[in-house]
């Protein structure tokens, strides 16, 4: 249960994970044989070809790390799933959707977290995933290694690993409670290189703890930083609430969400390094309370219009806002 009684956030990591739970509300109730959700979606590929992506968001155990930022634990079991699970679910889910290309197997933490997805289903999901060119997968950079290398041994396609970066502020990363360095980061992204695996990076913009007036520069340095551990893309996550931590972070001042010109400038100037693909999750862009109603939408289309075409696009003139909002 939420705890309602807000207090500071700890400076100490051992307190800081169940500061998270407290602020948590309820989870939702899932069936450890069925994907959560499932969508078809086009996205640019590395090849700059705009393809069909089938995402499936797997429904498993609570990933090990409480990041503070972190909302995908509403859709999580409190155990690990059943063999078989696994496979069975993506099955489910790739026949209900339409031909894709690609596939993304989400799973509300790491792929490679053995207590979420028993190693012992991996050939069963290499199976599935083998008539697809590229499968992207997520994964905690502690976990990255040599179970990585098998995975991608058994797909036979080219395979994908995303690791959240989240922000290149050493300080700001730490108080994130995620568990990890940049060095850390950096070393996993060496072993996938090296590896021939590709990578991409989540960065937060405007994470907690950061001052809104540093956010642009700090999202700037994290592509700059992603772009230099060999990351053939990058996806902008605008920090969102919704998670009972984050709203407690607001009440003392420690979080507050991006403006859309914020991250409308990371896009772009991600877009401008010509260095790997850049795009901007727009879950819920249109949810969005503080944006200006009046250009709302033609800015979402113009963000959905540079993520398909890897190309920074003329800014929407909004006679009310001005963009600005």
């Amino acid at each position: 249960m939420r705890n309602d009684s807000i207090t500071s956030y700890p400076t100490q990591p051992q307190q800081r994970s169940s500061w998270v739970v407290d602020q948590r509300s309820h989870r939702n109730s899932v069936d450890p044989r069925r994907p959560y959700a499932f969508l078809v979606e086009d996205e640019c590929s590395a090849d700059r070809e705009v393809v069909p992506v089938a995402t499936v968001f797997l429904t498993n155990r609570e990933c090990p790390w409480r990041c503070v930022m972190c909302d995908l634990w509403k859709n999580t079991l409190t155990q690990s799933v059943p063999a078989g699970a696994i496979p069975q679910q993506i099955e489910y889910a790739l026949a209900a959707l339409p031909a894709a290309r690609q596939i993304k197997l989400y799973n509300s933490g790491s792929f490679f977290d053995r207590r979420a997805i028993p190693i012992g289903d991996y050939e069963s999901i290499a199976r599935i995933v083998r008539r697809f060119e590229r499968a992207i997968v997520e994964c905690h950079p502690s976990l990255v290694g040599k179970i990585c290398v098998g995975f991608r041994d058994l797909i036979e396609s080219q395979l994908e690993v995303a690791m959240g970066l989240e922000t290149a502020h050493p300080e700001v990363l730490e108080r994130l409670n995620k568990g990890m360095t940049l060095d850390h980061f950096a070393r996993s992204a060496e072993y996938l290189q090296s590896n021939g695996i590709d990578l991409r990076a989540f960065i937060l913009v405007q994470p907690p703890f950061m001052r809104p007036e540093e956010c642009l520069y700090w999202a700037q340095r994290s592509l700059d930083f992603a772009f230099d551990c060999g990351a053939t893309a990058a996806t902008l996550i605008p920090t969102r609430g919704g998670n009972g931590s984050m709203e407690a972070l607001a009440q003392i001042g420690e979080f507050a969400p991006p403006t859309l010109a914020t991250v409308e400038a990371a896009a772009s100037y991600g877009l401008s390094l010509g260095r790997g693909r850049v795009f901007v999750d727009l879950w819920e862009i249109h949810n969005r309370p503080d944006a200006c109603q009046f250009c709302l939408t033609d800015r979402a289309d113009r963000l959905q219009r540079m993520n398909l075409s890897q190309q920074v696009t003329p800014p929407i003139d909004c006679c009310r806002c001005g963009g600005l909002s």
